[in-house]
């Protein structure tokens, strides 16, 4: 089995976003692994590591700028073989590159240069447009199986056995033979850290490099964003003295209660 896993370059989880006239600032911005694609990697990872699975190969796919190279070889630390690059200087937070473009990249990928993928595994969502649409999409063009939101993959026979989230609680689904997209929930895993000498030997690892305009794929967004701005400051809150000063404001000022 081969596995191909998506791997996004964000604005790090940790930071104070600014918001400009064209979007959030991405200069001077740390920038990392998308969390919910570290949980993709760690789950092929683990799936590597279990013997009875099969798993061959794990190869890291990323699309962006230059700078996801680093975003690569945290991957490739973290236990991925190798990594393809997939090179755009388009915004990858849907103001500019979007879902659709990046699902057909994914397509020509495994169609041209990775045609014995048995597995693709991507984050159920980017925490920068938070969209959730490439896997979904990417399984609609290759008309393969589906499970998104998965929090635990089992392998069976030739296929897999999925928990998948939903509003109610988790469903089970059953994958009978691959190739087939999977997303990958923040229930599923919990990402290992990548050692030193792990870092150490992803320099080493290969990348190959394919610019996103050679494929021949539209890549104008479908969609424009026409505004993006901040949410109202959030108004600073008093202290109350007892019950009954909180049931008299929530009832006269806030007008929350009858």
């Amino acid at each position: 089995m081969k596995i191909l896993v998506g791997v996004k370059r964000v604005v790090d989880y940790a930071v104070k976003v600014r918001v400009g006239s064209h979007g959030v600032e991405l200069k001077n911005v740390k920038m990392s692994l998308n969390p919910f694609c570290e949980i993709a990697v760690e789950e092929a990872v683990r799936l590597k590591e279990n013997k009875g699975a099969g798993v061959s190969e794990i190869v890291a796919l990323s699309i962006g700028p230059k700078q996801c190279q680093e975003t690569l070889r945290t991957a490739l630390a973290m236990g991925c073989d190798r990594g393809i690059h997939v090179q755009t200087d388009l915004r990858g937070d849907y103001m500019e590159l979007q879902s659709d473009a990046v699902a057909k990249l994914f397509q020509k990928i495994i169609e041209e240069k990775e045609k014995d993928a048995d597995l693709v595994l991507v984050g159920k969502q980017s925490i920068d447009s938070d969209c959730g649409h490439v896997g979904p999409m990417l399984a609609g063009y290759m008309s393969w199986p589906q499970a998104t939101f998965a929090a635990k993959i089992d392998v069976e026979g030739n296929g897999l056995l999925v928990e998948r989230e939903t509003d109610q609680g988790t469903e089970t689904i059953r994958i009978p033979k691959l190739p087939a997209v999977i997303s990958c929930d923040l229930r599923l895993n919990e990402p290992r850290y990548a050692t030193l000498p792990n870092i150490m030997k992803a320099k080493k690892k290969k990348i190959d490099t394919f610019q996103a305009e050679d494929f021949g794929i539209d890549l104008e967004p479908k969609n424009k964003v026409l505004e993006v701005f901040e949410p109202p400051a959030r108004k600073e809150g008093i202290f109350v003295d007892d019950v009954n000063q909180l049931i008299d404001k929530l009832r006269n000022e806030a007008g929350v209660i009858p």
